[in-house]
């Protein structure tokens, strides 16, 4: 009965979220299953954002016969994008392209196997192996469309694994855009306590003033992810045992089950849970020349506007928090860390939080060099932030507060015509507070050739504090606190991509000193001597009339002695059939996937610090792992359908191995589809 209860759950979320997405689809008029004249505009065609788009710029927007546009920017780009529509790889997890390894369920921790140094500049707490799932600033989409856009993704796999996606944007005004986002994903996991949970949000407006002299960005950002923590398995040869076909029956390292009720599914009692909210706002106002055009009945204007000087303000606030949970402690999982004995009766725990609060306040000076969209801009200013640190462990807290100031600069000219050229140059430096020393220098430039490919080129020095969760941790019964230099991080990197032939390489070298890592006994280290990363990656795709051969390899070279858990070579091949049938209204993409990696020393994963750790006494060595997609559209409905993980149905039928203790997922079968709706 309980498992039939947790069906009918499962259900009535879903209807309930259906519901809701139906109330939003309410601002659509009674014409919302009227199918445009033209469909969306594949990506790769270069069309620039305009204003009011085929509407004039009043209160009344004209609609005859007017193409429906749907674009959107980047917080710090004025460039323009359009929402993807292709159908090659819709199978895919979006979240884990792509070179990203979890722990076994969709929604556990995830890293990159791709080296990419942590995103860090200026005070951190720390904890980033959640961002890949939630929604953070620099991903913020602000949209300009000229009709309601709505889109409801819904994604089912094997083990009550889900995600769903609910979007609607639509414009007040030509000028004036609102867009309201919710994402959640949920998994149970085929392995026993991995479940995992993660809510995300957000609002977002984009305005720009009928004389285009004031701009405003605005955005409120919710991410919510709370994960069970099962210690991994603990015997890796049951996976090869017909004993535990079903994987829920192997054993675990942290036994801790508990039922809740209403459920038949057992929880952890151990649990990670990370939050964050975030409140962006962006807007400047900025004095040039203005040119008024009018059609020849006066029904439709064109402002052409030249800016020449401006002043922009760049606020941010946010809050993060990450909290540790264990109900029912054992003194032996602890010992490594603490000496402590734990009364088994579930009256002790072990508890810790640390939160982070940050009000970021930017005043910049802005400058215009050119005409049109050809200009150059160029930034310079001061901020400052202040940033609240707090560690709370049951029977106290400890608070750190920081004041810093900062100078910014910024040269930037995008390319927003055809064979321009693009450049762009950054510095951020902190001269006051616990930061001070710390900078971000990056300049890169590129320009197209011709039409078929676009070349770039760039280098970026970062020299940064250790986060927060590196200096401090504290829990009731243990104090780690660590001192470290500042680390350096400098890159640089070559890039050639073209959307004609199809192919896109990239080659980076990483040279970094006093690197920041968490050691072999799970606790913050520093590696003071300077080493290298080389990397180059190739992804060309290959088609003959209807059939598509898509290869993506990744070779990297790192020093022996380097603290680093990557493998030298990866790849992944998908091999197809995409054309249309059916008199051209069925467009697919159906055939195979494979992806390897070459044999290494993988990292671990830390259940009490929720992180990656160096790790040494592992060497992964896996088999390929295959999967067989079929994707299609008819107009603006896509799906997929898919075998995942198909190499279990041969051979030892032993899973695939993410990190020690944590396979992936059993051979499964998932679905999912994405449907736009416009007025």
């Amino acid at each position: 009965m309980k498992a039939v209860s947790h069906n009918v759950l499962s259900s009535t979320l879903l209807y309930k979220v259906c519901f809701v997405f139906t109330l939003l689809l309410a601002a659509n008029s009674l014409k919302a299953q009227q199918q445009p004249g033209a469909p969306l505009a594949l990506p790769g065609d270069r069309q620039h954002d305009s204003l009011a788009f085929d509407k004039s710029n009043t209160d009344e927007w004209s609609d005859e016969n007017a193409n429906v546009k749907v674009r959107y920017k980047y917080l710090y780009s004025d460039k323009t994008y359009q929402p993807d529509s292709s159908i090659h790889t819709f199978h895919r997890r979006r979240h884990l392209q792509p070179w990203y390894s979890d722990l076994g369920n969709y929604g556990t921790p995830a890293r990159n196997l791709m080296f990419t140094p942590e995103n860090r500049f200026g005070p951190t707490l720390g904890y980033n192996v959640m961002d890949v799932y939630h929604i953070m600033p620099d991903s913020l989409k602000f949209y300009n469309t000229t009709a309601p856009y709505s889109v409801f993704s819904y994604n089912l796999g094997s083990k009550l694994e889900q995600k769903v996606e609910l979007l609607h944007t639509q414009n007040i005004k030509p000028n004036w855009n609102f867009a309201v986002e919710y994402n959640r994903i949920s998994s149970e996991g085929f392995f026993l306590l991995q479940r995992t949970v993660h809510d995300m949000g957000s609002v977002t407006t984009n305005y720009q003033s009928i004389n285009r002299r004031y701009k405003l960005k605005a955005g409120l950002i919710y991410n919510k992810g709370i994960q069970d923590e099962s210690g991994g398995i603990a015997d890796e040869t049951q996976l090869t045992n017909k004993d535990f076909n079903e994987r829920s029956t192997m054993d675990i390292n942290y036994a801790n089950a508990v039922s809740p009720r209403n459920s038949s599914i057992p929880r952890s009692l151990i649990t990670n849970a990370v939050r964050d909210y975030h409140i962006v706002l962006q807007h400047g106002y900025s004095w040039g020349k203005t040119d008024t055009l009018y059609n020849e009945d006066s029904t439709k204007m064109t402002i052409n506007y030249t800016p020449r000087f401006g002043i922009s303000h760049h606020f941010r606030h946010s809050n993060k928090q990450y909290s540790f949970l264990d109900l029912r402690p054992d003194s032996l999982r602890y010992a490594p860390f603490f000496a402590q004995s734990f009364v088994g009766d579930g009256s002790d725990s072990v508890f810790t939080r640390q939160k982070q609060n940050t009000f970021d306040n930017t005043v910049l000076l802005d400058g215009f060099i050119g005409r049109g969209e050809k200009q150059l801009q160029f930034s310079a200013g001061a901020g400052i932030r202040v940033d609240n640190f707090s560690t709370r462990f049951l029977v106290a807290a400890e608070l750190y507060n920081i004041t810093s100031n900062y100078l910014t600069g910024r040269i930037r000219k995008e390319a927003l015509q055809p064979g321009e050229w693009f450049y762009n140059a950054d510095a951020k430096l902190y001269v006051t507070g616990a930061a001070a020393g710390n900078s971000l220098l990056q300049a890169s430039a590129g320009k197209e050739l011709g039409d078929w490919a676009v070349a770039e080129a760039g280098i970026q020095q970062n020299i940064n504090n250790a986060a927060y969760n590196y200096t401090t941790y504290i829990n009731q019964y243990d104090t780690i606190s660590n001192t470290f230099s500042k680390e350096s991080i400098t890159q640089a990197y070559i890039r050639l991509s073209s959307g004609k032939y199809a192919f896109n390489v990239l080659a980076r070298t990483y040279l970094i000193s006093n690197y920041l890592y968490m050691n072999q006994a799970q606790l913050p280290d520093q590696y003071a001597p300077a080493f290298n990363i080389t990397q180059l990656s190739l992804q060309k795709a290959l088609r003959w009339r209807g059939i598509v051969l898509d290869n993506e390899l990744l070779y990297q070279q790192v020093p022996a002695g380097a603290p680093v858990n990557i493998p030298m070579f990866m790849g992944r091949h998908q091999l197809g059939f995409e054309g249309k049938i059916f008199r051209n209204a069925l467009e697919v993409a159906t055939g195979l996937q494979v992806q390897y990696h070459s044999p290494y020393k993988t990292a671990a994963y830390s259940p009490l610090f929720h992180r990656y750790y160096y790790y040494t006494a592992y060497q992964l060595s896996n088999d390929p792992a295959f999967a067989f997609f079929f994707n299609f559209r008819i107009k603006r409905f896509r799906s997929y359908l898919m075998l995942d993980q198909l190499q279990q149905l041969f051979g030892d039928r032993k899973n695939f191995i993410n990190a020690p203790g944590y396979p992936a997922q059993n051979a499964m079968i998932r679905f999912g589809f994405n449907w736009i709706l416009l007025r």
